[in-house]
């Protein structure tokens, strides 16, 4: 079965665990909750399957371009949440991930057919051991960073309490390891690419940006007047940033990282 094919069982199992997870919270039924987690999970699972097929088809990791990318993040966020799910038995954010995967994998499949279907040769600067380093922790670092969204834009919608998520704090304390290790590891694979650490490139500059915004909100996260929704708000429009630092600088805008 190629990757294509894949994708479209993927993306219609993404859809109807986002359906099933809004059914369950307007309804309260458990029943769709357990029909969510299921769907959900072989979403996942199809989600592996065409990460190993594009391995295959590439002869290398799949982590060389942005729809690539996409696929890991999109499985690594998935995961990640099933696994938030079972240990606090919340299910709130559950319709807005699934949304979320659900779109990126039709927004892969919609772009990126020849991406993941030919092999394709890779630049000299991207043949480089700190490639899976630097990516790899891109990718948790963007999947914890979208978690951390979506509970909080949960309790910006459904809460009027203004006590700190202290679940949201430790998943974005979580990612924005993630996010340094990421930016060392690049800085260190441009030093030997290109020969300088750090050149102001657009995805480097908004990925700082990204730093900063979430450094501010750990910085900021227990002071009194910053707990509740001022501090949820932070979160989200971290995670537009962290949107925008892929989208934004990958498709809208030229520099060393436009291959990504």
């Amino acid at each position: 079965m190629p990757v294509q094919e894949m994708l479209y069982i993927v993306s219609i199992l993404y859809f109807a665990g986002a359906v099933f997870y809004l059914l369950g919270n307007y309804s309260g039924r458990i029943s769709f909750f357990r029909l969510a987690l299921w769907t959900s999970a072989a979403g996942g699972f199809c989600n592996f399957l065409a990460i190993m097929m594009r391995t295959i088809v590439a002869g290398r990791l799949p982590l060389a371009n942005g729809y690539e990318f996409i696929l890991s993040y999109v499985f690594v966020t998935v995961l990640l949440y099933l696994i938030l799910e079972r240990r606090s038995g919340s299910q709130r954010a559950g319709w807005m991930v699934m949304t979320l995967a659900a779109f990126l994998i039709v927004f892969v499949m919609a772009n990126g057919q020849a991406q993941l279907t030919e092999a394709g040769n890779l630049m000299p600067a991207l043949k480089s051991p700190w490639l899976a380093f630097h990516v790899v922790t891109a990718v948790l670092a963007y999947a914890g960073f979208t978690l951390a969204a979506g509970m909080a834009l949960v309790d910006v919608m459904q809460t009027k309490s203004e006590k700190r998520n202290d679940r949201v704090y430790v998943v974005v304390g979580a990612a924005f390891v993630m996010l340094t290790l990421s930016i060392v590891f690049g800085a260190v694979w441009a030093e030997q690419a290109w020969g300088t650490y750090w050149s102001w490139d657009p995805k480097e500059d908004w990925a700082l940006i990204s730093w900063i915004v979430y450094a501010s909100y750990l910085h900021l996260h227990r002071r009194r007047e910053w707990r509740g929704k001022r501090s949820n708000w932070m979160v989200i429009i971290g995670f537009l940033i962290v949107l925008f630092t892929f989208f934004g600088v990958n498709y809208l805008m030229s520099g060393l990282h436009s291959y990504a």
